[in-house]
């Protein structure tokens, strides 16, 4: 007996997903321009349009052959297909001239010859600074921001196809938290010239260096201070590709209603929204009284089975509600493993051991489950065409020994497309 209830909820599912999927007609020919008639072919998904990212940080050392973590690397490529990797400059220039270049190419390799996409994280910002700059007059460290951004960028342009440009400017000019005492360049840079001139220029750097790269500005701080902000910069001429939304909910999830309303606040500049940076805890939440979430880092915070259920529930609840919204283009979820994660807290989709919370397969069955399609067997008809229905991406045809690529790109029914040569 067909449950009408359960039908009726996944038709009203299907319709809010619906700018998220299409259908086309592909012809499908061998070398010679001959149609494949009659032939079965397998068809599957290789990757999302949209992007589902998490942080590639955790597998750096094992793309550098550093050490073994092909488990931790299965998880990963098993749910992701978008990375954000380290461009910290204290951590990535420590002493001046001295970079991570070769390391963070290497991982980058790593991961683009396995089909993922690359943000680079973040170009411009006042924490885990360059202490070697604070000391410098202003003229030379805008020179060293400047040509920072044209080295990165010059060394990375075809590997990495997407950068945080400026990170956290709203809080940058004003930012004291110093653990030597001494204020930072950036932070002074940003306060006696002015924020908008400082992302001005770091943008125009990055835009000449790559005109193809997408180009974020990327924030904590989701306040009226931000749209200001990015008013701003838009009223500047500033050209943004995209906006940058952090959600750390180390408090507790914020539930879908405040959620779409801070989406639908930034949605209004008609730029693509990429949820940057995102965490659900597994285990007891932070206080609600902390205002800065890196005051409270206890000695002890365990993952618990309570919280694996919650975070497994609130986790599918979040992508589902920002995966219906039409502006939303990607989520990246801040670190896939509890060992090492940001604070010491229960955050991650692994326990610290490496094994499975509830939340690693259920995000699994969203993103390589229903928001998949699997490999499917079909059969062309007498003129060598077959009809494929999925969501957005990158799919590949094989028809025995051969195979070829090709796109589902909008949503909605596309005309036929050009023959598709499988060689």
């Amino acid at each position: 007996m067909v449950d009408e209830r359960a039908a009726q909820r996944h038709a009203s599912r299907d319709h809010r997903i619906a700018h998220r999927v299409g259908e086309l007609t592909a012809q499908l020919v061998d070398a010679s321009g001959a149609p494949l008639a009659d032939r079965e072919v397998e068809v599957t998904q290789t990757r999302h349009a949209f992007g589902f990212g998490s942080t590639g940080f955790e597998l750096i050392p094992h793309a550098n052959g550093e050490e073994d973590a092909s488990a931790l690397a299965e998880d990963w490529l098993g749910v992701f297909d978008t990375a954000t990797l380290p461009f910290y400059r204290g951590d990535f220039e420590p002493e001046r001239g001295v970079t991570r270049t070769a390391t963070i190419r290497a991982a980058a390799h790593w991961f683009a010859d396995r089909g993922v996409r690359l943000k680079g994280h973040p170009l411009v910002w006042h924490t885990v600074k360059s202490r070697w700059m604070d000391e410098l007059p202003l003229d030379e460290v805008k020179d060293l921001v400047q040509s920072r951004i044209r080295r990165e960028i010059d060394d990375f342009r075809g590997l990495i196809g997407s950068w945080d440009v400026v990170n956290e400017a709203v809080i940058m000019p004003v930012f004291e938290n110093e653990p030597d005492g001494v204020p930072n360049a950036i932070s002074r840079l940003a306060r006696e010239r002015g924020r908008i001139p400082l992302i001005r220029d770091a943008f125009a750097e990055a835009r000449a260096a790559d005109p193809d790269a997408v180009l974020l500005i990327n924030d904590f701080d989701l306040s009226s201070a931000y749209e200001c902000l990015i008013e701003g910069l838009l009223e500047a001429g500033v050209t943004i590709d995209a906006i940058g939304l952090q959600t750390h909910m180390h408090q507790g999830y914020w539930g879908e209603e405040t959620m779409l309303a801070m989406v639908d606040r930034f949605a209004r500049y008609g730029l693509p929204l990429h949820l940057t940076e995102n965490t659900l805890l597994s285990g007891e939440l932070m206080p609600a009284d902390i205002v800065d979430l890196n005051d409270y880092q206890p000695e002890s915070w365990p993952s618990t089975p309570e919280g694996e259920a919650r975070q497994a529930d609130e986790l599918v609840r979040h992508y589902r509600s920002l995966v219906e919204h039409p502006s939303v283009q990607s989520i990246t979820y801040w670190g896939i493993t509890d060992k090492g994660a940001w604070l010491g807290a229960p955050g991650g989709l692994l326990r610290a051991d490496g094994s499975r919370k509830p939340a690693y397969d259920a995000l699994r069955q969203l993103v390589r489950g229903e928001w998949w399609l699997s490999p499917t067997r079909m059969r062309t008809d007498h003129d060598g065409r077959v009809r494929v229905s999925g969501f957005l991406g990158d799919y590949r045809v094989t028809a025995g020994a051969a195979s070829a690529a090709f796109m589902i790109g909008r949503a909605g029914s596309d005309a036929l497309l050009a023959p598709l040569v499988v060689a």
